[in-house]
């Protein structure tokens, strides 16, 4: 069972023909060691543009690495990676990238606006000279997340919901291909979990964008992905929430006893500490890969 994507049961949004799209992002025969250790190998996975993609698995298990490798941060061992069809660069502008929602310095005057506008230039040395079309995009894509009144405040003073939606106007003001979101949903309470899936769902959708979105807590985005991507073992499998998300196929991977439950529309997945998430749906876990 190793990366693999089984046939499709049409769960969620997932067109019909997903092979007649565009490719976001492309892992394939992707392997990545440290060192004498494998972390994960033989990976297959195609983000198609406007697809939502959520990668799950314990910690350490490698998830947030998969990023990294698209990023251009990670080197493959074996294998190749691409973004829009081309090989990974650090800096793309075809790549949006969400990270965690962290505090912020108190002191530091970063605006909103300043943040969004680094999506832009951020990457680049030296400082930039004013631009009328480089402004009005930014005003436009901080229109399109809802942050316009709060954009001039220090963003050090806003809610962790509204610091995440600055930071995925700062992934859209480029118009990418993809979207890496790594544990977004961090340190936020439910509603605000709930505000950001629905605002990267929306921006997917809108802008046929590929989302390939780091989380422990599957719950919050079972609405709105397509597909899961479930890193364990060393291994990656690829398949629907339905196809995925189910004792055996997950037993399989670990290696180890797991059981899945649905209650009230949740998904709950019980394997003991050693091998696997104790409960993973029903609580958030801080490690990252």
């Amino acid at each position: 069972m190793d990366a693999q994507t089984p046939v499709p049961s049409g769960h969620g949004t997932e067109p019909s023909d997903p092979d007649t799209r565009s490719q976001a992002a492309q892992l394939k025969g992707a392997e990545v060691t440290f060192g004498d250790r494998v972390l994960w190998h033989d990976v297959d996975l195609t983000v198609h543009t406007g697809e939502f993609v959520a990668v799950l698995g314990p910690n350490g298990a490698g998830k947030t690495t998969m990023l990294r490798v698209l990023l251009g941060q990670i080197p493959l061992s074996a294998g190749t990676a691409t973004v829009a069809g081309h090989p990974v660069t650090k800096g793309s502008a075809d790549i949006g990238y969400v990270p965690q929602q962290r505090a912020m310095d108190t002191l530091a005057p970063i605006r909103g606006r300043d943040l969004v506008t680094m999506g832009v230039d951020g990457h680049r040395w030296g400082p930039r000279w004013p631009s009328r079309a480089r402004r009005r995009k930014v005003d436009d894509t901080i229109r399109q997340v809802g942050a316009t009144s709060y954009a001039e405040a220090p963003i050090s003073q806003l809610s962790g919901g509204e610091q995440q939606r600055l930071r995925i106007a700062q992934a859209l003001v480029t118009d990418p291909a993809l979207m890496l979101c790594d544990e977004p949903l961090l340190s936020l309470d439910i509603r605000h979990q709930d505000e950001v899936t629905l605002l990267i769902d929306q921006a997917r959708r809108a802008h046929e964008i590929g989302v390939l979105f780091v989380t422990h807590e599957i719950n919050p985005v079972l609405p709105y992905i397509d597909r899961v991507a479930y890193v364990a073992g060393g291994r990656v499998l690829v398949g629907t929430p339905d196809e995925v998300m189910r004792s055996e196929t997950l037993s399989e991977l670990y290696g180890s006893p797991v059981q899945v439950f649905r209650r009230n529309n949740r998904i709950v997945v019980l394997a003991d500490e050693e091998h696997g998430p104790h409960e993973h749906g029903e609580h958030q876990a801080g490690t990252r890969d």
